[in-house]
Protein backbone atom coordinates (compact mmCIF):
# COMPACT_ATOMS: atom_id res chain seq x y z
CA UNK A 1 0.00 0.00 0.00
CA UNK A 2 1.53 3.45 -0.46
CA UNK A 3 -0.52 6.16 0.21
CA UNK A 4 -3.61 4.55 0.43
CA UNK A 5 -3.62 2.97 -2.72
CA UNK A 6 -2.75 -0.76 -3.73
CA UNK A 7 0.31 -1.27 -5.87
CA UNK A 8 0.37 -4.13 -7.72
CA UNK A 9 3.99 -5.44 -7.65
CA UNK A 10 3.95 -8.57 -9.64
CA UNK A 11 1.46 -9.56 -12.67
CA UNK A 12 0.76 -12.98 -13.90
CA UNK A 13 4.28 -14.19 -12.94
CA UNK A 14 4.33 -17.88 -13.18
CA UNK A 15 7.71 -20.10 -13.89
CA UNK A 16 9.31 -23.71 -12.94
CA UNK A 17 12.97 -24.44 -11.67
CA UNK A 18 14.64 -27.94 -11.39
CA UNK A 19 16.72 -29.06 -9.22
CA UNK A 20 20.92 -27.78 -9.87
CA UNK A 21 19.42 -25.24 -12.13
CA UNK A 22 21.13 -21.71 -11.98
CA UNK A 23 18.64 -19.13 -12.64
CA UNK A 24 19.40 -15.25 -13.22
CA UNK A 25 16.31 -12.45 -12.61
CA UNK A 26 17.43 -9.44 -14.21
CA UNK A 27 15.52 -6.74 -15.17
CA UNK A 28 15.47 -2.57 -14.49
CA UNK A 29 14.88 -1.18 -11.30
CA UNK A 30 11.59 -0.86 -9.61
CA UNK A 31 10.94 -4.51 -12.28
CA UNK A 32 9.88 -6.65 -9.42
CA UNK A 33 13.30 -8.97 -9.23
CA UNK A 34 13.84 -8.75 -5.82
CA UNK A 35 9.97 -8.88 -4.50
CA UNK A 36 9.80 -12.34 -6.66
CA UNK A 37 12.89 -13.43 -4.67
CA UNK A 38 11.66 -12.46 -1.32
CA UNK A 39 8.10 -14.43 -2.41
CA UNK A 40 9.73 -17.25 -3.74
CA UNK A 41 11.63 -17.62 -0.54
CA UNK A 42 8.89 -17.35 1.72
CA UNK A 43 9.96 -13.99 2.90
CA UNK A 44 6.94 -12.24 1.47
CA UNK A 45 3.58 -13.75 1.14
CA UNK A 46 1.69 -12.78 -2.46
CA UNK A 47 -2.45 -12.08 -2.51
CA UNK A 48 -2.88 -14.77 -4.43
CA UNK A 49 -1.25 -17.66 -6.12
CA UNK A 50 0.92 -20.11 -5.08
CA UNK A 51 4.34 -21.00 -4.31
CA UNK A 52 5.40 -25.16 -4.28
CA UNK A 53 8.73 -26.66 -3.20
CA UNK A 54 9.17 -30.39 -4.10
CA UNK A 55 5.15 -30.81 -4.03
CA UNK A 56 4.59 -28.75 -0.75
CA UNK A 57 2.32 -25.41 -0.88
CA UNK A 58 4.52 -22.90 1.11
CA UNK A 59 1.50 -20.57 1.15
CA UNK A 60 -0.59 -23.01 3.37
CA UNK A 61 2.37 -22.92 6.23
CA UNK A 62 2.48 -21.05 8.86
CA UNK A 63 5.23 -18.30 9.92
CA UNK A 64 6.78 -20.88 12.38
CA UNK A 65 6.72 -23.96 9.54
CA UNK A 66 8.52 -21.48 6.78
CA UNK A 67 10.92 -20.70 9.46
CA UNK A 68 11.41 -24.04 9.78
CA UNK A 69 11.45 -25.01 5.97
CA UNK A 70 13.97 -21.98 5.42
CA UNK A 71 16.12 -23.61 7.78
CA UNK A 72 16.27 -26.87 6.63
CA UNK A 73 16.14 -26.04 2.96
CA UNK A 74 16.58 -22.36 1.95
CA UNK A 75 20.06 -20.26 2.15
CA UNK A 76 20.38 -16.83 1.54
CA UNK A 77 23.43 -14.26 0.17
CA UNK A 78 22.62 -10.08 0.57
CA UNK A 79 23.84 -7.85 -1.27
CA UNK A 80 25.06 -6.10 1.71
CA UNK A 81 26.30 -9.51 3.28
CA UNK A 82 24.16 -9.89 6.66
CA UNK A 83 27.11 -11.31 8.92
CA UNK A 84 26.52 -10.99 12.72
CA UNK A 85 29.32 -8.22 13.40
CA UNK A 86 29.79 -9.70 17.47
CA UNK A 87 30.50 -13.35 15.56
CA UNK A 88 33.80 -14.18 13.82
CA UNK A 89 33.92 -15.90 10.99
CA UNK A 90 33.72 -19.19 11.92
CA UNK A 91 30.64 -18.68 14.23
CA UNK A 92 29.02 -17.36 11.21
CA UNK A 93 29.30 -19.70 9.49
CA UNK A 94 28.06 -22.26 11.73
CA UNK A 95 24.97 -20.29 12.83
CA UNK A 96 22.61 -22.30 11.04
CA UNK A 97 23.31 -25.60 12.17
CA UNK A 98 23.51 -24.34 15.49
CA UNK A 99 20.15 -22.82 14.73
CA UNK A 100 18.69 -25.88 12.93
CA UNK A 101 20.74 -28.91 13.12
CA UNK A 102 21.18 -31.79 15.90
CA UNK A 103 24.81 -31.81 15.30
CA UNK A 104 27.46 -31.88 18.12
CA UNK A 105 29.35 -28.83 18.46
CA UNK A 106 32.47 -30.20 17.09
CA UNK A 107 30.50 -31.85 14.33
CA UNK A 108 29.09 -28.19 13.72
CA UNK A 109 32.88 -27.05 13.92
CA UNK A 110 34.34 -29.43 11.54
CA UNK A 111 31.86 -28.85 9.19
CA UNK A 112 32.26 -25.01 9.16
CA UNK A 113 36.16 -25.16 9.38
CA UNK A 114 35.51 -27.95 6.23
CA UNK A 115 33.32 -24.92 4.40
CA UNK A 116 35.62 -21.88 4.97
CA UNK A 117 38.83 -24.32 3.31
CA UNK A 118 35.95 -24.35 0.15
CA UNK A 119 35.50 -20.99 0.04
CA UNK A 120 39.68 -19.86 0.75
CA UNK A 121 38.83 -18.25 3.67
CA UNK A 122 40.12 -21.12 6.94
CA UNK A 123 42.84 -18.99 7.67
CA UNK A 124 40.47 -16.10 8.69
CA UNK A 125 38.46 -18.26 10.48
CA UNK A 126 38.69 -16.24 14.24
CA UNK A 127 38.20 -13.01 11.94
CA UNK A 128 35.58 -10.73 12.66
CA UNK A 129 33.30 -8.91 9.62
CA UNK A 130 35.04 -5.57 10.62
CA UNK A 131 38.39 -6.99 10.37
CA UNK A 132 37.48 -8.51 6.44
CA UNK A 133 37.23 -7.02 3.16
CA UNK A 134 33.45 -6.59 1.34
CA UNK A 135 34.98 -10.10 -0.54
CA UNK A 136 36.18 -11.49 1.90
CA UNK A 137 32.27 -10.62 3.93
CA UNK A 138 30.93 -12.15 1.12
CA UNK A 139 32.98 -15.51 0.76
CA UNK A 140 32.00 -15.73 4.63
CA UNK A 141 28.15 -15.73 3.55
CA UNK A 142 28.68 -17.87 0.81
CA UNK A 143 29.62 -20.11 3.19
CA UNK A 144 26.89 -19.66 5.82
CA UNK A 145 24.73 -20.27 3.17
CA UNK A 146 26.01 -23.46 2.06
CA UNK A 147 26.18 -25.14 5.44
CA UNK A 148 23.41 -27.37 5.56
CA UNK A 149 22.98 -28.16 2.23
CA UNK A 150 20.33 -26.42 0.98
CA UNK A 151 17.95 -27.17 -1.87
CA UNK A 152 17.37 -23.80 -2.96
CA UNK A 153 19.91 -20.82 -2.55
CA UNK A 154 18.65 -17.51 -3.17
CA UNK A 155 21.06 -14.46 -3.96
CA UNK A 156 19.59 -10.58 -3.59
CA UNK A 157 22.61 -8.92 -6.19
CA UNK A 158 25.26 -10.80 -4.18
CA UNK A 159 27.97 -8.43 -6.32
CA UNK A 160 26.70 -5.27 -5.96
CA UNK A 161 28.86 -3.93 -2.82
CA UNK A 162 31.76 -5.75 -4.41
CA UNK A 163 34.48 -4.01 -6.87
CA UNK A 164 34.41 -5.46 -10.31
CA UNK A 165 37.57 -7.96 -9.08
CA UNK A 166 35.64 -9.21 -6.48
CA UNK A 167 32.33 -9.98 -7.99
CA UNK A 168 33.77 -11.79 -10.48
CA UNK A 169 35.63 -14.16 -7.82
CA UNK A 170 32.09 -14.43 -5.73
CA UNK A 171 29.87 -15.13 -9.02
CA UNK A 172 32.77 -17.61 -9.63
CA UNK A 173 32.64 -19.19 -6.71
CA UNK A 174 28.91 -19.36 -6.46
CA UNK A 175 28.63 -21.43 -10.20
CA UNK A 176 31.54 -23.68 -8.98
CA UNK A 177 29.16 -24.85 -5.87
CA UNK A 178 26.36 -24.47 -7.77
CA UNK A 179 28.25 -27.11 -10.66
CA UNK A 180 29.41 -29.20 -6.95
CA UNK A 181 26.47 -29.50 -5.13
CA UNK A 182 22.83 -30.18 -5.99
CA UNK A 183 21.64 -26.77 -4.80
CA UNK A 184 19.21 -25.14 -6.99
CA UNK A 185 21.04 -20.96 -7.78
CA UNK A 186 18.21 -17.90 -7.92
CA UNK A 187 20.26 -14.83 -8.38
CA UNK A 188 18.69 -11.34 -9.01
CA UNK A 189 21.43 -9.60 -10.75
CA UNK A 190 22.03 -6.15 -12.26
CA UNK A 191 24.65 -7.04 -14.89
CA UNK A 192 23.87 -9.28 -17.85
CA UNK A 193 27.95 -10.28 -18.59
CA UNK A 194 27.75 -12.48 -15.19
CA UNK A 195 23.97 -13.25 -16.51
CA UNK A 196 25.49 -15.13 -19.07
CA UNK A 197 26.92 -17.79 -16.42
CA UNK A 198 23.42 -18.83 -15.35
CA UNK A 199 21.40 -22.38 -17.54
CA UNK A 200 18.79 -19.71 -17.55
CA UNK A 201 17.74 -16.53 -17.88
CA UNK A 202 14.26 -14.62 -16.48
CA UNK A 203 14.12 -11.20 -17.37
CA UNK A 204 11.57 -8.83 -16.26
CA UNK A 205 9.71 -5.44 -16.90
CA UNK A 206 7.02 -3.75 -15.13
CA UNK A 207 6.37 -6.57 -12.70
CA UNK A 208 6.13 -9.13 -15.69
CA UNK A 209 8.52 -11.70 -17.07
CA UNK A 210 8.79 -10.55 -20.25
CA UNK A 211 11.19 -12.79 -21.64
CA UNK A 212 13.04 -16.37 -20.70
CA UNK A 213 16.04 -17.14 -22.57
CA UNK A 214 17.03 -20.61 -22.53
CA UNK A 215 20.84 -22.56 -23.17
CA UNK A 216 22.82 -21.24 -25.99
CA UNK A 217 21.19 -17.79 -25.84
CA UNK A 218 21.56 -17.13 -22.49
CA UNK A 219 24.81 -17.11 -22.82
CA UNK A 220 25.20 -15.13 -26.05
CA UNK A 221 24.00 -12.06 -24.88
CA UNK A 222 26.36 -10.69 -25.22
CA UNK A 223 28.65 -12.62 -27.47
CA UNK A 224 29.89 -15.20 -25.04
CA UNK A 225 31.98 -17.92 -25.79
CA UNK A 226 30.16 -20.10 -23.07
CA UNK A 227 26.97 -22.32 -24.54
CA UNK A 228 24.56 -24.12 -22.48
CA UNK A 229 23.93 -27.62 -23.64
CA UNK A 230 20.08 -28.78 -22.86
CA UNK A 231 19.82 -30.96 -19.32
CA UNK A 232 20.14 -34.55 -19.62
CA UNK A 233 16.53 -34.96 -18.17
CA UNK A 234 15.25 -33.87 -21.53
CA UNK A 235 14.33 -37.04 -23.29
CA UNK A 236 16.95 -37.16 -26.26
CA UNK A 237 15.87 -37.57 -29.68
CA UNK A 238 16.96 -40.80 -31.99
CA UNK A 239 20.99 -41.16 -32.59
CA UNK A 240 22.39 -40.55 -35.61
CA UNK A 241 25.80 -42.06 -35.98
CA UNK A 242 28.45 -40.23 -37.92
CA UNK A 243 32.01 -40.94 -38.86
CA UNK A 244 34.77 -38.10 -37.60
CA UNK A 245 36.87 -36.86 -40.36
CA UNK A 246 40.43 -38.76 -39.35
CA UNK A 247 39.56 -40.55 -36.57
CA UNK A 248 38.10 -44.28 -36.31
CA UNK A 249 36.58 -43.96 -33.19
CA UNK A 250 32.06 -43.59 -33.97
CA UNK A 251 30.53 -40.66 -32.52
CA UNK A 252 26.95 -40.61 -31.80
CA UNK A 253 25.70 -37.16 -32.54
CA UNK A 254 22.00 -35.79 -31.39
CA UNK A 255 21.51 -32.70 -33.82
CA UNK A 256 18.53 -31.39 -32.07
CA UNK A 257 19.84 -30.39 -29.02
CA UNK A 258 23.62 -30.58 -29.65
CA UNK A 259 24.83 -33.20 -27.88
CA UNK A 260 27.84 -34.79 -28.67
CA UNK A 261 28.40 -38.66 -27.04
CA UNK A 262 31.60 -40.19 -27.96
CA UNK A 263 32.07 -43.73 -27.81
CA UNK A 264 35.25 -44.57 -26.87
CA UNK A 265 36.13 -47.91 -25.10
CA UNK A 266 32.40 -48.55 -24.54
CA UNK A 267 32.33 -45.29 -22.52
CA UNK A 268 29.84 -42.65 -22.67
CA UNK A 269 29.74 -39.28 -21.06
CA UNK A 270 26.88 -36.33 -21.94
CA UNK A 271 28.16 -32.78 -21.45
CA UNK A 272 26.19 -30.50 -18.94
CA UNK A 273 28.06 -27.36 -20.22
CA UNK A 274 29.78 -27.49 -24.09
CA UNK A 275 32.36 -25.08 -24.34
CA UNK A 276 32.73 -22.97 -27.52
CA UNK A 277 36.43 -22.38 -27.77
CA UNK A 278 38.53 -20.20 -30.16
CA UNK A 279 41.37 -22.53 -30.62
CA UNK A 280 41.46 -25.69 -31.40
CA UNK A 281 37.53 -25.69 -32.11
CA UNK A 282 36.12 -29.59 -33.02
CA UNK A 283 33.39 -29.12 -35.46
CA UNK A 284 31.73 -31.79 -37.62
CA UNK A 285 28.92 -30.23 -39.96
CA UNK A 286 26.95 -27.59 -38.29
CA UNK A 287 27.77 -29.47 -34.62
CA UNK A 288 30.43 -28.37 -32.19
CA UNK A 289 31.91 -31.05 -30.16
CA UNK A 290 33.21 -30.64 -27.39
CA UNK A 291 34.33 -32.08 -23.83
CA UNK A 292 32.60 -31.90 -20.74
CA UNK A 293 33.78 -28.53 -18.80
CA UNK A 294 34.21 -28.77 -15.31
CA UNK A 295 33.80 -25.61 -14.35
CA UNK A 296 33.25 -21.83 -15.42
CA UNK A 297 35.26 -18.45 -14.81
CA UNK A 298 33.78 -15.45 -15.65
CA UNK A 299 36.31 -13.14 -17.16
CA UNK A 300 33.97 -9.95 -18.18
CA UNK A 301 31.89 -9.26 -21.12
CA UNK A 302 33.12 -10.05 -24.48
Amino acid sequence: MISGKKLEVLKDVSFRIEEGEFIAIIGPSGSGKSTLLAISAGLDRPDDGEIILDGVPLLKKDEDELAKLRGEKIGFIFQNFQLIKSLNALENVSLPLVLNSKLSSIQIKDRALAWLEKVSMRERAFNFPGQLSGGEEQRIAIARSFIHNPKLLFADEPTANLDKKNGEKVMNLLVELNQKTSSTLIVVIHDRSVAELADRILEMSDGRIVKEIFGKKAHSLRGSKISSAEKKTHQNPPLQKEKFPGRNDEIQIIDPIRIARLSIQKKFRVADRICDCDRNRLRYRNTRLSGRVKSLHFKGSA
